[in-house]
């Protein structure tokens, strides 16, 4: 993510009960697109129907992925389970690439054989699909910057899409609606057009998901803040290297900090437990920190 990471602690519950209010809205939304489509014959409405069924797959997944990730540690994953979580993102991207492909397949299909001009109640119906989706989709945001989930973010995006999907079918509708016969093509452009929008939206969400899984550097200021927080610690010279990575929805640390050379290894050792207890005390995000200790001058020998 490309947001700043609130330092709050993680519990499955937390973390997986946005997904959920998400997968109800889009099941109840889906229903509804897909029942105006059918009797207000509207190929764009139809599109964005599916493309809501697909939300509701997506948030399953997330759903899964959220709550595998913030397992313990065990003998089989002593990591953890965090890469559940970008994996989920990446299921995600298939499903917005397939419905993609899905709505804009059936759009040619329907330039080519012209239907009958959409029902006006069908705009009435986008209308309150694109406000909710707009409201879920801020909600899943928020809630993937203060959990630092890449899988809600990609639920976020995901929901944005819908919206986007509805937008572009309410366009779509209210050309036919207004041009009659000569514009009811304008109703399958909009169902290509917001295909295109979806598989956008997909690479939006694979790249961090990519990253969490290669293992990118995370947002400078965590850095910053780990340093720091190392640094206050009693016998700690200086904090020589700092390299964290992702790990589900919280971060592992690996760092080398700089202690007295004449002090004896026992001391050395209590340092290290001190700076790794500090810093998971004052900033939760982190989920474990690995210290090694160097002296600060060499013995020649």
């Amino acid at each position: 993510m490309n947001d700043s990471v609130e330092n709050v602690d993680v519990t499955s519950t937390k973390a997986s009960r946005p997904v959920l209010v998400s997968m109800f809205i889009n099941l109840v939304l889906a229903a509804v697109k897909g029942v105006a489509a059918f009797f207000g014959n509207s190929n764009a409405l139809m599109a964005d129907a599916a493309e809501s069924f697909s939300d509701v797959m997506s948030s399953a997944i997330v759903w899964i992925g959220i709550k595998t990730a913030v397992k313990e540690p065990d003998a089989d994953h002593p990591y953890g389970h965090g890469k559940a979580e970008p994996m989920a993102s990446i299921a995600v991207v298939i499903f917005l690439l397939i419905t993609a492909i899905a709505i804009a397949s059936r759009a040619l299909t329907r330039l080519w054989h012209p239907p009958a001009v959409p029902e006006t109640f069908t705009l009435y119906v986008l209308i309150a699909v694109i406000i909710v989706k707009e409201v879920v989709y801020r909600y899943m945001r928020r809630k993937a910057k203060r959990f630092g989930s890449t899988a809600l973010l990609a639920e976020a995006l995901h929901n944005r899409s819908d919206a986007i999907t509805s937008l572009m079918a309410f366009i779509g509708i209210l050309m036919a609606v207004v041009g009659g016969p000569k514009l009811v093509a304008a109703d399958a452009y909009a169902s290509i057009v917001a295909s295109c929008i979806i598989a956008f939206n997909a690479i939006r969400i694979f790249k961090p998901a990519l990253d969490e899984l290669m293992d990118a550097a995370p947002p400078a200021e965590l850095e910053v803040e780990v340093r720091r927080v190392s640094a206050g610690v009693a016998g700690v010279i200086e904090v020589e290297k700092c390299f964290l990575r992702k790990m589900g929805m919280r971060y592992l640390v690996d760092m080398h900090v700089v202690v007295d050379a004449k002090i004896s290894v026992k001391d050395g050792h209590a340092i290290a437990h001190h700076v790794k207890d500090a810093v998971l005390h004052q900033m939760p995000v982190i989920s474990d920190v690995l210290v090694h200790v160097e002296p600060n001058e060499m013995e020649k020998w």
